[in-house]
């Protein structure tokens, strides 16, 4: 498993854990980021925040929220 922040541009991966406190969980699981959640990496460009599709809409995320997801990246 690695951070969300880490995959590449391209690569499709499973939210496997979230780091961070009951803020945060609640915030990512409205923005349909929960563990077993299928994401694609639109944008990563290692600076800045990244673009992720999952379920069907592009988010923007923060690299500081992208660390908190832990990814099982596909393939």
């Amino acid at each position: 498993m690695m951070p969300l922040a880490f995959v590449e541009e391209g690569r499709r991966a499973v939210i496997r854990g979230i780091a961070g406190g009951r803020g945060v969980l609640l915030r990512l699981t409205e923005l349909g980021l929960s563990p077993g959640s299928e994401v694609v990496v639109v944008r990563n460009q290692m600076a800045g925040p990244m673009m992720v599709a999952v379920r069907g809409t592009q988010l923007a995320l923060g690299r500081g929220l992208a660390m908190k997801i832990q990814v099982e990246v596909e393939g």
